[in-house]
């Protein structure tokens, strides 16, 4: 890269830590941010305000580089950070936690919000302490006031949801002689 391509890239960089993403104070909420701004068919991020004030590439190279920068903030985190970052995603999200998790550990939506051509050993760490934070983290709220029912101290979920409806469907199941559920 040539030093005025750089100087512009570095310069969007800055442009972009300053405006948007000093306000984003989770580095799990600016990952995903980030990843949003990614097109999934091509890999290639855009952002209008961005683009706006330098060149589509310029703009293009500071996003993916910011998104590095939040992804090698979340793969370093201790397991008790990352619990705590999906916390507090999960509020800012006005997610239910016990629907939130048991929707990313059926969806695992965390897979598509790393960077592009990031070392798959670093990305498969991550992905297995996402997991295990989901599970300490739904386990705190299941041991959280013994003698409380984990269901009144979490909003009523929307009867109405599919994630409701699978586990109504799947608590009126029942085993045949065969061993099927019917």
């Amino acid at each position: 890269m040539d030093r005025r391509r750089h100087l512009e890239v570095e310069s969007a960089v800055a442009d972009f830590n300053r405006r948007t993403l000093s306000s984003i104070r989770r580095p799990l909420d600016r990952m995903i941010y980030l990843s949003s701004m990614r097109d999934c068919n091509t890999g290639a991020y855009y952002h209008d305000g961005l683009a706006d004030r330098f060149s589509d590439e310029a703009a293009c190279e500071a996003l993916a580089r910011c998104h590095f920068e939040a992804f090698l903030e979340v793969s370093s985190a201790s397991l008790a950070d990352l619990v705590s970052q999906m916390e507090g995603y999960a509020a800012a999200t006005h997610s239910v936690p016990i629907d939130f998790i048991a929707v990313w550990k059926r969806l695992e939506p965390y897979r598509v919000a790393i960077p592009v051509d990031m070392d798959p050993l670093v990305t498969e760490f991550l992905f297995s302490n996402f997991k295990l934070a989901l599970a300490i983290w739904e386990n705190r709220l299941k041991n959280r006031s013994a003698g409380e029912p984990i269901s009144s101290q979490l909003r009523k979920p929307d009867r109405r949801s599919p994630l409701h409806q699978d586990r109504q469907n799947s608590s009126n199941l029942r085993p045949t002689e065969g061993g099927e559920l019917v």
